[in-house]
């Protein structure tokens, strides 16, 4: 069977945007991480006790962080489902295409951790859409089950303690001789290829955090946007969203309240310092921030259909027209910026001005991502991943 590449003409305008504005909330995140590793990150962070950058730090904890990797996670299952409908639709369904492109995606992520930064999802992606592909056929029912489940268990962290054990494999000393001093040297001072071991090494120090707390999000995301797709919930946005008005907005308030009590309140507890209580209310915090994402996606729908605020939003699709080219641009961006193959400014800025310069960035990526589309049919890295997909060279300009 000769599967033919669907057409790019007809896309959902506000998935685009859905996906454009997760691009920008997921790298005013990580160019937080770009700028200083997990390793040196709270030292670092505490320096910084200017009122702007204290109402930054409060800012991006109280609407970025665990808010947009959610939102991304689930229009990657979303966008799973789409194409297998399109292809089925045509007859030319064929679950080795998929696995195919999942294999290329993970190579992708592959390189970018080697050549770019270490905290990719690309592959993390690809392992957990192969997972993914075994719910294809599974009834709604189990799928939101599975989800809900997936996301709620709070014990993640033992069962991959004890599976580590087991393998003799310790994550944690990992970087154990390097030191953040040692980290920023290489970062501004290091060649190229001593960047690439130290990249390599931080990826498989953040296994944990990878396959204990972002993969099981991942995942529960990528069901949801599976059933979502299967629906075909995206034929009907409008009047979906219109729908789910009041207990969304019901939910988020139910759950703001919980996130403002957990970053001023909860944490300063002697219960937060008893590790069984500390992880269930750090779970509990993540589930509302996920919450805090699908309100996200609420919100720019029920903007979008409101029409007045269509002019603003529709700048976004163009980002998210080429969601994986503008994601590794970030990560060339934080080559440039940080480290030594550039302008060295590993650990040199404050948190409201890596907050700006990533606005600044994506602003950019807007201007060249328009101007790229007026010219190509797709982003560059989406035409090479669909040429690999598909084995054939395909037509890119307009």
């Amino acid at each position: 069977m000769n599967n033919q590449p669907t057409t790019a003409k007809q896309r959902i305008e506000l998935l685009d945007i859905y996906r454009g504005f997760a691009i920008f909330g997921i790298f005013v995140v990580n160019i937080v991480i770009m700028h200083s590793t997990y390793l040196n990150q709270d030292a670092f962070a505490s320096q910084w006790t200017s009122v702007i950058d204290q109402i930054t730090k409060r800012f991006l904890q109280l609407f970025f962080y665990t808010k947009f990797f959610p939102i991304f996670s689930l229009l990657f299952g979303l966008g799973i489902s789409m194409q297998v409908l399109k292809l089925m639709d045509k007859d030319q369904f064929s679950i080795s295409f998929l696995i195919r492109r999942l294999l290329i995606l993970f190579v992708f992520g592959w390189l970018h951790i080697v050549l770019l930064w270490s905290g990719d999802v690309l592959n993390i992606y690809a392992i957990l859409g192969f997972f993914t592909l075994i719910f294809l056929k599974a009834s709604n029912k189990l799928i939101l089950i599975c989800s809900a489940i997936l996301l709620a268990f709070p014990f993640y962290d033992s069962i991959l303690e004890s599976l580590f054990g087991f393998l003799n494999f310790k994550p944690e000393l990992v970087l154990s001789n390097y030191t953040g001093e040692s980290v920023n040297i290489i970062i501004t001072q290091g060649n190229y290829f001593q960047g690439m071991k130290l990249r390599l090494l931080e990826y498989f120090s953040n296994i944990p955090i990878l396959f204990g707390f972002l993969g099981p999000i991942a995942f529960s995301m990528f069901l949801l946007g599976l059933y979502l797709g299967k629906n075909k919930i995206y034929e009907t946005l409008e009047t979906y969203i219109m729908t789910i008005k009041r207990p969304i907005i019901y939910l988020t308030i139910t759950t703001n309240i919980y996130r403002v009590l957990f970053l001023f309140v909860l944490t300063k507890l002697d219960l937060f310092k008893i590790e069984l209580y500390r992880s269930l209310l750090i779970k509990l915090m993540m589930l509302c921030d996920t919450m805090m994402g699908i309100f996200y996606l609420w919100l720019l729908g029920w903007l979008w259909y409101n029409k007045t605020w269509q002019s603003l939003l529709r700048p976004l699709k163009y980002v998210g027209q080429m969601a994986l080219t503008n994601y590794i641009m970030h990560s060339v961006v934080g080559l440039i910026l940080f480290t030594s193959i550039g302008f060295k400014l590993y650990e040199t800025l404050s948190p409201f001005q890596t907050f700006l310069i990533a606005i600044l960035v994506f602003i950019f990526q807007i201007v060249i991502s328009r101007t790229w589309l007026s010219y190509f049919k797709f982003g560059p890295l989406e035409w090479l991943w669909r040429c690999l997909s598909y084995r054939k060279f395909l037509s890119i300009k307009r």
